[in-house]
This record gives structure tokens, C-alpha cells and sequence, in this order.
């Protein structure tokens, strides 16, 4: 498998200020100081009712091949860091201990998603990473995952390269997007590289370069008679592309032994258009004939569409996937939670007049509850990193904000979300295969209520906090609200 990090050193990939208190840190003696960092987010983009977690296989790629050039340390150089500084630069090793919530599982807002502890230079250095590979995959399988519900059982292929922000984007937001349930991608090197199955047939070039639209499409078809799917709208769909597709399909398809795969309609009103092309595929004896559409889709106009008796058997999805155009966000945010002191976590809070910024302290674990009887997911609970939840056993939860919402649960099974990945810096995860990935997370999926799902105004699943943790974060609130009175 390719790995397109391994072919460049991106540990300068970061933002400046976290190399100048590096450096700081080293010059005060307080580099080996041991932290907890989380990334968390805030706020599930398009107002959902969760979001996808992905990007950790790159995390990991970067995290493994930590390690400063010359050139880096020259350039530091000249900024005026401390020479002994940089002597450590020099000889870095990453030694910190990562945990992280699986790709494909399904995440929410407040609940840590990736875990850090180690001595504060290395688990500061590596916030802009960090959020920077986990918030893009994640919101691009956020989205994809909303368009392959809208779609419901029909494929979805992502077409997004020549509109991604990057040829990055391009790449790790196609195989974002079939972590979150795109079938298939347009752009090829994602096959090459991490098996996304790769498809596409031709543009409207292709057509034009003929003299007429017929040889085109017979040309077509004689290159690829088992998978051939026509372009029917750069002339006229109704009067000219579907006719023409027809009388090539006859010529050059069948007399090979092979059924037409489809037609691919790309602009006017697709709706209408598909319901008319369904009509004249049947009534020429191609039933089987499928029908794709594709011209700025998203969730919205596919599931309008479809309302309004669209015959379309695949869409193929571009811009509104790979930007998540609606929502080209994902508010990740990477923050520390403890100092250790003699081997013990000592907590850490950020106040601020926003609630939402308020974080949550101490080292920490995340469970999952899972009814026995449905299987279907009841809520998170945030607990101390000493505590477990034992299933079966009743569990009090309540809703940190609200408090007098509780409810005891028994018949459950507690999963803990959060998963080694590094111990002292040495790899002890290996990631699943991309495809088995897409199962999870369509299995994930498949643990939350249909009202968790909802497009609009899905009701809120709950992400509590222990009693414990609960305890201490409002023993820190209390703290810090005298010393500012």
C-alpha cells in the first residue's frame, strides 16, 4: 500500500508558536514535563446528529516518522532558537503514549476522540497534525455519510478531485468519503494507494470529439462493451443522447454477449429527465439499464429528488462532498486536560464566558453504552481514566448540565471508545483495512435511533460525565471563579 506521508517530512507542518514554546518549555527546564492533551469537538457540522471519526491511519503515518532535517534546524536556527534546543530537535524521539476512538465509529460533540500524554514538547509540537488530519477526514465522512443515507440503498460515487482544496484533499477526502459510505471514487490514485475501488467512464470531450454523438457512443462501446455506461446530455437527452445510447447499446453491446451498464445524466432537470429516460431504457428492452446522476448533488436535492420520483439507481457526488460545502468546518480543538506531578494527574481547566469553551479536566476515559436488548447505543459517559463502568451493573447517568436529568441503566454493555495506539512513543495499533473500516462504520451507524439520524432537528444523544469527573470539574470551576470574584 502507497503512503503518500512517508514520501515527505511533515514534522514542520505546524504552527509557529508551538516550536516557540517548545523552545520555551526546554529554556525553562520544563520540557520532560509530563501532559494530557484532548482533541475534541464542539459541534457536529450541518447540525447533525454525529459525526464519522477518520483520518487516524494518517495520524498515525506522521506520528511514526517524527524527525527534524537539517534544513528544519536551520531555519530554526535563524529564527534564534537556543542551540541546545536544537541539539535536542536534532536527536527527537517520539515517546509519548496515544490513545484514539477507532476510525468509522461514531463521535460526538464534548467526548475526547484522540488522547496524549507525554512530556509537553512532543504532545505540543503535534497539535496542528493532530487537528489537521482528523478534523478534514472526519468532516468529509461526516458528510459522506449524511449523502449515503439520503441515497438509501443506492450507490454513491465520490467526484470531487478537480474541485478538492488541494491535491491532498483530493486524495485523503476520497477515502474519507468511503469510510463514511461512498461505494466508489473517481480519483485513481486512491485505489492505487489505499483500495478504494476506483471507477468512471467519460466527459463530455469524449462526445464532442466525433462527428456525431452515435459514433461516439458506438466507439465507446466497442472499447468497453462489458461496462458500458453513455454520457447522454451534451446535446439534447430526450431527443438525441438516450436514442443514440439505445441504438449503441444494440449495435455494439449486445451483439458482444454483455448488457449496457447505464446512462450518466450531468445537468437540466434530472428529476424529469431521469423519469422519461427510465420509460424510453424499458420500452427498448434495457430494464436492467441503470440510470446515474451526477451535477453539484448533495443530501438535500438527493433526497428531493428521490421524494419527487426520480428514477436514479447511483449518484456520482462531487464539490458539496469533497469541501463539505455546507458545512466546511470541523470545530476540533486540541486542549490540555493534566499536568502529572510525581506520577499523578493533576487537573487542568479553561474557563471562558462562553460555556461551550469551558473544558473538560483530568486524564479520562470514554464508554459507550449499548442496550442488550436492541443493541442500539443509550449514551457516552466521560469518566475518570481510574474508573470503569461494568456492564450489567446499574449505572446512574445524568446530563452535566442539567443535573436533575438521571436515569439508572442496567440491562446495558459498556465499551470502552478509546484505544491504544502508541505506547512511549512505539506503535501498538495496526489499522483495519480500508474496506472493513467502511463496514464498521456502516455497522456503527446502524447502533444509533433513527432519531439520532434525523436530518433536521435529530434528537440529542447524550455524552454525560461520571459523578467523579463531574465532581472535580465543578471543584476547579468553583476554584477558579473565587480567584477572579
Amino acid at each position: 500500500m502507497g503512503n503518500t506521508l512517508k514520501e515527505r517530512n511533515l514534522t514542520m507542518l505546524t504552527d509557529f508558536y508551538e516550536l516557540s514554546m517548545a523552545n520555551g518549555y526546554f529554556c525553562n527546564g520544563i520540557g520532560d514535563k509530563i501532559t494530557w492533551f484532548d482533541m475534541f469537538f464542539r459541534r457536529v457540522p450541518d447540525d447533525g446528529g454525529f459525526a464519522i471519526m477518520a483520518g487516524l491511519r494518517q495520524l498515525i503515518d506522521y506520528l511514526e516518522h517524527l524527525s527534524f532535517t537539517q534544513k528544519d534546524l536551520e531555519m530554526l536556527r535563524k529564527k534564534g532558537f537556543n542551540e541546545d534546543f536544537l541539539s535536542y530537535l536534532a536527536n527527537f524521539r517520539f515517546s509519548c503514549d496515544v490513545w484514539a476512538i477507532p476510525e468509522g465509529t461514531v463521535i460526538f460533540p464534548g467526548e475526547p476522540i484522540v488522547t496524549v500524554r507525554g512530556p509537553v514538547i512532543q504532545a505540543q509540537l503535534i497539535e496542528t497534525m493532530v487537528l489537521l488530519t482528523i478534523n478534514h477526514q472526519s468532516l468529509v465522512a461526516t458528510k459522506a455519510n449524511r449523502i449515503k443515507r439520503a441515497a438509501g440503498n443506492r450507490s454513491i460515487m465520490e467526484f470531487g478531485s478537480r474541485r478538492a482544496q488541494g491535491y491532498d484533499g483530493a486524495i485523503y477526502g476520497a477515502r474519507a468519503a468511503y469510510i463514511g459510505g461512498c461505494d466508489a471514487t473517481a480519483c485513481a490514485i486512491d485505489e492505487r494507494d489505499y483500495g478504494v475501488p476506483a471507477v468512471g467512464t467519460m466527459a463530455h470531450s469524449w462526445v464532442q470529439l466525433f462527428d456525431s454523438e452515435l459514433e461516439a457512443f458506438c466507439a465507446y462501446a466497442r472499447q468497453y462493451p462489458a461496462q458500458c455506461t453513455l454520457l447522454v446530455d451534451t446535446y439534447n437527452v430526450l431527443k438525441s443522447g438516450i436514442p443514440n445510447a439505445i441504438e449503441a447499446f444494440r449495435r455494439e453491446v449486445l451483439p458482444r454477449g454483455f448488457r449496457p451498464q447505464g446512462i450518466r445524466i450531468d445537468s437540466g432537470d434530472i428529476t424529469y429527465l431521469s423519469k422519461k429516460a427510465r420509460k424510453m431504457l424499458d420500452d427498448a428492452g434495457f430494464p436492467d439499464c441503470k440510470i446515474v446522476a451526477s451535477n453539484s448533488l448533495d443530501e438535500n436535492i438527493i433526497r428531493d429528488m428521490l421524494i419527487q420520483g426520480a428514477e436514479i439507481d447511483s449518484f456520482g457526488v462531487g464539490e458539496r462532498l469533497i469541501t463539505a460545502a455546507s458545512a466546511p468546518v470541523f470545530g476540533g480543538v486540541y486542549k490540555i486536560s493534566a499536568v502529572e506531578e510525581n506520577g499523578v494527574p493533576v487537573p487542568r481547566i479553561k474557563l471562558s464566558e462562553n460555556v461551550a469553551k469551558i473544558t473538560t479536566p483530568c486524564a479520562k476515559k470514554v464508554f459507550r453504552l449499548y442496550d442488550n436488548e436492541t443493541g442500539k447505543a443509550l449514551a457516552d459517559v466521560v469518566t475518570l481514566f481510574d474508573e470503569t463502568i461494568e456492564s450489567g451493573k446499574p449505572y446512574e447517568i445524568f446530563d452535566p448540565v442539567f443535573t436533575w436529568k438521571r436515569k439508572t441503566l442496567e440491562n446495558f454493555t459498556a465499551k470502552e471508545l478509546l484505544v491504544r495506539i502508541f505506547d512511549s512513543g512505539k506503535k501498538v495499533y495496526n489499522s483495519p483495512d480500508i474496506k472493513n473500516i467502511r463496514e464498521y462504520c456502516a455497522a456503527q451507524v446502524d447502533t444509533l435511533w433513527d432519531e439520532v439520524k434525523r436530518f433536521e432537528n435529530p434528537h440529542k444523544y447524550y455524552v454525560d460525565l461520571s459523578q467523579k469527573l463531574w465532581e472535580e470539574k465543578q471543584k476547579l470551576l468553583s476554584q477558579h471563579s473565587v480567584k477572579d470574584r
